[in-house]
């Protein structure tokens, strides 16, 4: 893939993490029974940045969990066999609620993975999902809770999203 343009640089994306850490918190109204859970491999840093952000702001810590969507994916069986990297969720999601994160939505089929995946661990109160770019184009009745950026693509376009602990860079560009 080519790079198109670069759309956000580190400090734009911790900037929009910041502020969807504030949304997280009023729209729940404060941090108990919230809990957030990555999907790996890119939403398992912006969870863990979303936790720290939290931390910082109601000065109390939010569990932080990874989810490995591979087997509920509605693809699987078109897929070639892949390595599953496991799933860590270390608390109960029973009456939480759970923040789902996830880098890019797009046509909606990861996140509908991931809330199938975690509904095998329990019953939550919620669902709720945290995506730092929507590019639309859209194929399930999905929307995300919290948005880092709404960024309008073409189906020739993709996004990709780099975060340091993963890419060792920390940014979001538009590619064709």
């Amino acid at each position: 893939m080519k790079t198109k343009v670069a759309l956000l640089d580190e400090v734009t994306v911790g900037r929009a993490l910041v502020r969807m850490s504030h949304e997280i918190v009023e729209k729940n109204k404060g941090t108990q029974d919230v809990v957030l859970v990555g999907i790996k491999t890119r939403g398992v840093p912006m969870a863990e940045r979303l936790g720290e952000n939290i931390r910082q702001i109601e000065g109390a810590e939010v569990k932080i969990g990874s989810i490995d969507i591979t087997h509920y994916r509605d693809d699987v069986f078109r897929r070639e066999a892949t390595s599953v990297n496991g799933t860590e969720i270390g608390f109960d999601i029973q009456n939480k609620n759970v923040i789902l994160c996830d880098d890019v939505l797009f046509t909606g089929r990861t996140a509908r993975a991931g809330i199938e995946a975690l509904l095998h661990f329990g019953r939550p109160k919620s669902i709720q999902l945290a995506v730092l770019v929507d590019r639309g184009h859209r194929e399930l009745p999905i929307r995300a809770d919290y948005v880092g950026k709404n960024i309008p693509t073409s189906l020739q376009e993709s996004v990709s999203v780099k975060f340091d602990e993963t890419d060792g860079e920390t940014c979001v560009i538009l590619c064709e």
